[in-house]
């Protein structure tokens, strides 16, 4: 293993900042009244506003207005009283206007930070803005006839709104980077500000990373890697451009400013074009727009409006339920599932197989059906009957799964299943005494075996038992009445 491969920076301190744009969850774009929602046919979405045609004049959505606060404050930020929208230029197909409308020298909100506990240490990254912008339109450049000669261009996003988050250069590690995003998007989430569908576009990364010579105080030269939009591309990006700078300073070469992206096939940065300053988008003010204003009303209203977030879920849910770090950690970012988890502890009286169950075997299954918590046809109530027939040997372990499957298909309850598919175990001791009796009557050398002090052999005979009742007998009860039939009366 080189040193490369075990510490990728090797003899360099690693400098990572993001920018990391979210879709706001709002019904309609950021300056026009067309649908933001996912997923229609191209170019079904647009209007002479979002795609720029003169005489369009734009509006400004006052619930995306809303939901940007709405993240400011739940990041700890200082929200302006006035910031303003500017023009910022750059020429690609995808573009209409030739500009996009975004927040520039006075951006909506400023300072502010998240933090999280990690391996027995806070990690805190400073933001150092957010504000509001329009999406770009969508350049398609596979899955036509003529696709080796031609580009599409889909203007369905063209206008939607947008929150950029952009932190300072904090993050020392690929790792560190992609939790921040997860521990940013379940922020996000939970506050009702974005869907953050990754897989839809709706949560993008830019990374921008440098590395510097640990005797150095002055930060290195920076690359940028593009809309990255999966954690683990984040990392896998992060990890190669880490690799890649450390090696060219080692042979003695500079890095070069520019914007790289993500070659997800080839497992590596590929370089896209020199890195532009802000001068080259020769930024000026919105003529069209008017200064933003949130007056203090507006502010103290969304403030009193703000959610529990996921750093304090976790720790109510650790400090009432009494779950460890990790388990309230993952209820809390993931969402729905705490307030799931929360109504299954009461309805089982049981708060650790209810965290057991919901973090396991549920969240599997609903995995694998591509459905989130909030499509399980299994109701809390339903899940806590479930647990309380299985604490209370009604069912057995392996029993529960399966009923838990059934209750998926059809949503019915775990007691109708488990009595309609015989899954009931069996614990009268009139019925397992005879099965008892018959499997040790016919297993003479192993009760021979256990008598002469091989007590091992005894769990042998309980699954002789259980498998003569058809796995419907109680274990535990079983054990017992083996254990019972085989040692010697006391005196």
């Amino acid at each position: 293993m080189t040193e490369h491969d075990s510490n990728p920076a090797g003899a360099y301190d690693v400098n990572i900042g993001l920018e990391v744009h979210a879709q706001l969850r709002t019904s309609s774009k950021m300056f026009c009244g067309c649908s933001a929602s996912y997923g229609a046919p191209p170019n079904t979405r647009t209007c002479p506003t979002c795609l720029g045609l003169p005489g369009a004049l734009p509006v400004p959505n006052a619930r995306a207005v809303d939901l940007a606060v709405t993240v400011a404050l739940a990041l700890g930020c200082a929200v302006n009283a006035r910031s303003s929208f500017a023009r910022k230029h750059y020429f690609y197909p995808d573009l209409p206007k030739g500009y996009q409308i975004t927040q520039h020298d006075r951006p909506l909100a400023t300072g502010g930070s998240l933090s999280w506990r990690s391996a027995g240490r806070t990690r805190t990254v400073r933001l150092v803005r957010v504000h509001l912008e329009e999406d770009a339109g969508k350049s398609l450049h596979e899955g036509f006839p003529d696709s080796a000669e031609s580009a599409y261009l889909d203007f369905n996003r063209s206008g939607v709104p947008l929150v950029e988050i952009v932190t300072e250069p904090d993050l020392a590690s690929a790792a560190d980077a992609a939790e921040f995003a997860r521990r940013l998007r379940a922020t996000l989430v939970a506050i009702g500000a974005s869907d953050a569908s990754m897989e839809e576009g709706g949560l993008r990364c830019d990374a921008n990373v440098s590395l510097r010579r640990r005797s150095e105080r002055a930060l290195g030269v920076r690359t940028e890697i593009k809309n990255l939009n999966s954690f683990r591309a984040l990392q896998r990006a992060l990890e190669f451009e880490i690799t890649r700078q450390a090696r060219v300073l080692d042979a003695g070469g500079r890095v070069v400013i520019e914007t790289r992206l993500w070659d997800e096939a080839g497992g590596r940065t590929v370089g896209m074009r020199t890195k532009e300053d802000s001068e080259d988008y020769r930024y000026f003010p919105e003529p069209d727009l008017p200064p933003l204003a949130v007056t203090a009303e507006r502010l103290a209203r969304l403030r009193a409006a703000l959610p529990e977030l996921p750093d304090a879920c976790a720790a109510r849910l650790t400090s009432a339920y009494g779950l460890g770090d990790d388990d309230a950690g993952a209820l809390a970012r993931t969402p729905g599932l705490a307030s799931y988890f929360e109504r299954t502890a009461q309805a089982s009286g049981d708060a650790a197989a209810a965290c057991l169950w919901v973090r396991g075997e549920l969240s599997r299954r609903l995995d694998e059906a591509g459905l989130t918590i909030e499509g399980s046809r299994i109701a809390p109530q339903a899940l806590g009957e479930l647990i309380r027939m299985t604490a209370s040997g009604v069912v057995s372990a392996s029993a529960a799964k399966q009923i838990l499957g059934r209750m998926m298909a059809t949503g019915g309850s775990a007691a109708a299943i488990a009595a309609a598919d015989g899954l009931l175990q069996e614990s009268g001791p009139a019925a397992l005494d005879a099965l008892v009796d018959a499997t040790l009557a016919k297993h003479p050398v192993q009760v021979a075996q256990y008598r002469a002090g091989k007590r091992a052999v005894a769990g042998f005979l309980v699954g002789q038992v259980m498998q003569a009742s058809g796995g419907r007998a109680n274990p535990a009860a079983v054990d017992r009445l083996v254990r019972a039939r085989l040692d010697p009366p006391g005196p």
